[in-house]
């Protein structure tokens, strides 16, 4: 195993059990590792501190077990089995509704670098690091230790996720059967799931509860759903009651999953219409105002380089949709840019709602679910806000 030695002073952040190493803290290395190999990081004083996956850029370890240890077939069981106790135990204590969850979320499980999303009989293995994505066949194996023949497909879908280089020569692939898509339930409601075609791993299971509250607030009122992607909100606003939804997503595939997504839960699809057509272009040529609007879009920046271009796009977005909400009615809004904390999208809602002339008071701050855990020594894992603001 190469040996990573830290520069003096530079090991308070695993000390504090933050998990990443950044290249400015290395003094130097024993050897010269691969990219994805493991290592041990000691500190100046020869002491250990951890082992994890190496990798040349600006995060060069991911330390994945902290003081003494080996990433053996053991580890990886163990740390598949707590995962899916703590998700029984503490998030779904009845899966009898809900057969879609998030079992391993990088950091938050003590996985940098790894997430891994069950929908019904599958598991969709994400792999955001090389050292990852070398162990998959390792975590396949605790997967199925820990599943048994509850799980009968595994899809490796990594190639999105993966530096460029290495991503060229590794394509996704099932590690067990062969299935790509599968209908689940997500609170009593059915979504048809393509984890090989759609975006992330197939469903934005971050926004479960989000769905979940719109439903406390739909019956009787007309809600629009912007960056709909497969309708999740739409079927949830449907199901609780709304006079009338409509669906908006620039991509055709989007809409053709909604419109099924509709159709596979009982009711309700003569309230319901679809466009394929740019959010910003909707709001500048329609004049409808509608009881609810939701504005999920995808993350508008993915490096601090791009945020002030990002908190822009937020703004007008934002400002758009405001004016079309009724008086009194509400705005269901989000962001999903790790490099947006919740204190610049608060201010920058602000700012929208400044320019669009409204008057809002905020009723709810939404964030993501159980499933999806923060580490408390790595801040970075929060990375979804959103905000129910009442417009007037």
């Amino acid at each position: 195993m190469h040996i990573v030695t830290l520069k003096k002073g530079r090991e308070a952040s695993l000390v504090r059990k933050h998990p990443w190493v950044f290249s400015g803290a290395i003094k130097k290395i024993n050897g010269r590792p691969k990219d994805g190999e493991i290592v041990q990081v000691i500190n100046y004083k020869e002491e250990i501190l951890g082992i994890g996956h190496y990798q040349n850029g600006s995060i060069m370890v991911r330390v994945c077990h902290f003081g003494e240890g080996s990433l053996d077939q053991e580890f990886w069981n163990n740390k598949i089995v707590n995962a899916l106790h703590y998700r029984k135990q503490w998030v779904f204590p009845n899966f009898g509704e809900t057969n879609c969850f998030r079992l391993i979320h990088g950091e938050g499980d003590g996985l940098p670098g790894l997430v891994i999303d069950i929908y019904g009989s599958t598991a969709v293995v994400q792999c955001h690091s090389i050292g990852m994505h070398i162990q998959r066949r390792s975590i396949s194996k605790a997967l199925q230790n820990s599943f048994g023949e509850q799980l009968q497909h595994i899809f490796c879908k990594s190639q999105g996720s993966l530096p460029k280089n290495y991503a060229e020569k590794n394509e996704d692939e099932f590690l067990l059967g062969n299935a790509s898509n599968e209908t689940v339930k997500e609170h009593g409601h059915n979504f048809y799931v393509d984890w090989e075609l759609g975006q992330k791993t197939g469903f934005f299971l971050d926004q479960r509860e989000n769905r979940n509250l719109l439903a406390k607030f739909a019956q009787g009122k007309s809600v629009l759903n912007t960056f709909c992607y497969s309708g999740g909100f739409s079927v949830y606003a449907l199901q609780a009651g709304a006079t009338e939804v409509l669906s908006v997503d620039i991509s055709p595939k989007a809409i053709d999953w909604t419109d099924r997504n509709v159709a596979l839960n009982p009711g309700y699809i003569g309230q319901h219409k679809s466009s394929a057509e740019d959010v910003m272009e909707f709001f500048k040529t329609h004049d409808k105002f509608y009881d609810i609007i939701i504005v999920d879009p995808p993350a508008f920046a993915k490096s601090v380089k791009k945020r002030h271009q990002a908190v822009q796009g937020y703004k007008r977005l934002n400002s758009m949709a405001l004016k079309k909400v009724k008086p009194g009615g509400l705005l269901f809004t989000y962001s999903c840019s790790q490099v947006v904390d919740d204190k610049l999208f608060y201010h920058t809602i602000v700012a929208a709602a400044h320019d669009a002339g409204k008057n809002v008071r905020v009723m709810q701050r939404m964030s993501q679910p159980a499933d999806h855990p923060v580490n408390l020594y790595h801040p970075e894992g929060s990375y979804l806000k959103g905000l129910v603001i009442e417009v007037s």
